[in-house]
């Protein structure tokens, strides 16, 4: 190959070339370089050392990691730094140096390759452009989600004379509504109506039928506070307003709570819910399975099913949703209602707020194994002065 082609690749190649003395002095550089920086050749050649044309945080980090590391290791590549032009702007770069060596192997100068990162730069600031603006977004959808699930949920429960009572709602993510949903509230005759359920699926269209099912419950409630024909008329409206591909159906326990004598008696209807759990005084526990309750919504004509449980001093009933009882313990194991039952007995007396923060305690330790939503709604009869 002809010497001036050779000049002229030097030259005018598609990146920057550097050759300076061990002292930083600058021995040689091409034109590319010079262009990029706005440079003539005769300011620089023998005038200027290469940390010269760093900015001052680039120079501190040339002279205390760049220039120590390429002495010791005789290359170094991929360096991300910026350079000064002649106008004051900053250049960003990616630096590749090598220690050219005599044939007596000593250090005789070093080449440094300079390749333009504009592109670079701009694309990474793209980048974090578009991340920073992702998570205001996540942020805002965040804030959004907690605002509509906060309406869907009682602000706090009311107090229920010779009751204790406690709910928590632990949502499984931050992004999603969720359709798990509890409610206490008063009806004539020195009664309490009481539910807790879980529509099917995320999102707004969950929280759009969650919201038609607390008022539909309260408003049957008011009507005809039976347990059974309450959740008849929430299965009429929820068919009813079925529509295409957004289903509207959801598990749910619906009762009433009547304080009698040191107690209280509660008549409870299942739908396709979970069982409750009932914990006694003594520390023992059982599950109120309402078995044969159908899914709510589903059918045209659904099947409930009612039982009665008497609370005395010291005992609690906790309703929970699947969120719960289906997390995952194991490769192929599932936190059951059984595990439940055990893992809380033994809590005498059993108040409503301790077996809430038992249950809170159990979720932590469950962690990333609760996949979905759970919602808790506890209530216990105070224990007797001595108890």
């Amino acid at each position: 190959m002809p010497q001036e082609n050779v000049e002229d690749l030097y030259d005018n190649a598609p990146c920057g070339y550097l050759s300076t003395s061990l002292d930083g002095t600058i021995a040689k550089i091409n034109a590319t370089l010079l262009r990029w920086l706005g440079y003539e050749r005769d300011a620089l050649v023998g005038h200027r050392s290469f940390s010269d044309l760093l900015t001052v945080g680039g120079r501190i980090y040339y002279e205390t990691h760049f220039a120590p590391l390429l002495q010791m290791q005789g290359d170094l590549g991929g360096v991300a730094l910026e350079l000064k032009a002649a106008d004051g702007t900053r250049l960003p770069v990616l630096l590749t140096s090598t220690v050219k060596t005599g044939a007596d192997g000593r250090p005789l100068s070093i080449r440094t390759t300079v390749f333009d990162a504009r592109d670079r730069r701009a694309y990474e600031q793209e980048l974090l452009r578009a991340r920073e603006e992702a998570e205001r977004e996540r942020d805002r959808v965040q804030r959004l989600a907690r605002t509509l699930q906060q309406t869907l949920l009682p602000p706090a429960l009311p107090v229920v004379p010779g009751m204790e009572v406690a709910a928590y709602y632990h949502p499984a993510s931050l992004d999603q509504v969720g359709g798990d949903f509890y409610d206490l509230f008063p009806l004539p005759g020195n009664t309490w109506g009481f539910f807790l359920g879980d529509v099917s699926g995320k999102g707004e269209n969950a929280a759009v039928v969650t919201s038609l099912i607390r008022y539909t419950l309260r408003g049957a409630a008011i009507y005809d506070p039976d347990p059974a024909s309450v959740l008849d008329h929430l299965n009429t409206v929820l068919y009813q307003a079925h529509q295409g591909q957004y289903p509207r159906f959801c598990t749910v326990i619906y009762g009433n709570l009547r304080p009698d004598g040191d107690g209280a008696v509660m008549t409870v209807a299942g739908g396709g819910h979970t069982p409750a759990l009932v914990l006694r005084a003594d520390g023992t526990s059982s599950l109120l399975h309402l078995r044969g309750g159908q899914l709510v919504g589903a059918l045209e004509e659904a099947r409930f099913v009612v039982d009665e449980v008497r609370l005395g001093p010291g005992d609690a009933i906790l309703l929970y949703t699947d969120g719960l009882t289906e997390a995952r313990t194991g490769a192929d194991r599932w936190y059951s209602e059984e595990d439940l039952r055990d893992d809380l007995s033994g809590l005498a007396p059993a108040r409503a707020p301790v077996v809430i923060d038992a249950v809170n305690r159990l979720l932590e330790c469950l962690g990333d194994g609760v996949e979905d939503d759970t919602a808790l709604l506890a209530m216990s009869v105070p224990a007797q002065d001595g108890a």
